[in-house]
């Protein structure tokens, strides 16, 4: 019965196969008769309700003419790590549940993330004195243990900017994120060194939106911008409130935040001159 709940995940995976049922003009019903399934098994399966197996998956892209094997491979790819979150069998699964492994399960199968992000250094670029400057202060030695957890997750969920198949990147910060004395001048030029180096790798895109950009589009909040695969697919956003985390993964609704990050870019700097305001913002907190 613990498996028959709605992820995320599960979710995506499922709406990308609605998406081919439907571009291949098919019902239910004929892919029910491909799985040797009932309808309600493909129901089911599209809404994200339960865990898929390799053979259905591949049967159903046979079956509505997806041949691209890095499409297929994709989808292989989200289902197994739907059923590993399931299992709490990934490297996440030291987290306790909740939205945060929920979400970090999602990012360990992205191929590609747009951040937003007003007032703090997006977590794949922070560095560990930036983390822990960013806890709540706790001498205890079960608050220290926390603390280094995190640091030890943000590591592991930096990996990913690195190796053979690397992590695409395209974040926009404000520049009050890079001002932020968090931990103090030399914590924070620092980060803002490590930060430069970051902008530099090539799956890495960097924008700032500067202070004189005056009013802007995105003011209500943070968010993140998932996708799992090539141009067309249905992304997920995620919002991290104080109290709760939120969704977003209808195709309309994600397409309304892509158009905004979209114009996030069109008044931010670019990433050359993202890259001159660090450095000059570093220069000024160096003693």
């Amino acid at each position: 019965m613990g498996n028959r709940v709605s992820t995320v995940l599960a979710r995506q995976l499922g709406g990308q196969l609605l998406a081919f049922r439907e571009a291949a003009g098919m019902n239910q019903s004929r892919a029910a008769e491909a799985l040797s399934s009932q309808t309600a098994k493909v129901a089911k399966m599209e809404r994200g309700w339960v865990p898929f197996r390799d053979p259905d998956i591949v049967a159903l892209c046979k079956l509505y003419g997806v041949e691209e094997e890095d499409v297929v491979t994709g989808l292989l790819r989200l289902a197994k790590l739907d059923r590993e979150r399931r299992r709490a069998k990934g490297w996440w699964s030291v987290l306790s549940p909740g939205n945060l492994r929920e979400y970090i399960a999602m990012e360990d199968a992205a191929l590609k993330v747009r951040i937003w992000q007003l007032s703090l250094i997006p977590g794949l670029f922070q560095t560990a004195d930036y983390i822990r400057a960013m806890a709540v202060p706790d001498l205890s030695a079960d608050g220290i243990a926390q603390i280094e957890q995190v640091v030890d997750v943000r590591r592991r969920r930096q990996a990913r900017l690195y190796g053979d198949d690397p992590l695409q990147v395209h974040a926009v910060i404000w520049e009050a994120a890079l001002r932020q004395l968090v931990g103090g001048a030399q914590a924070m030029s620092q980060q803002l060194t490590h930060l430069r180096a970051v902008a530099e790798l090539p799956n890495v895109h960097l924008q700032v939106l500067p202070f004189r950009a005056g009013g802007y589009p995105g003011i209500g909040g943070p968010f993140n911008i998932l996708s799992f695969a090539d141009e067309g697919a249905v992304d997920v956003v995620h919002m991290d409130g104080l109290r709760s985390t939120t969704w977003v993964e209808g195709r309309e609704e994600s397409a309304a935040y892509a158009n905004l990050f979209g114009r996030l870019c069109g008044v931010s700097l670019s990433p050359y001159d993202s890259i001159q305001l660090i450095e000059s913002i570093g220069k000024e907190m160096r003693p």
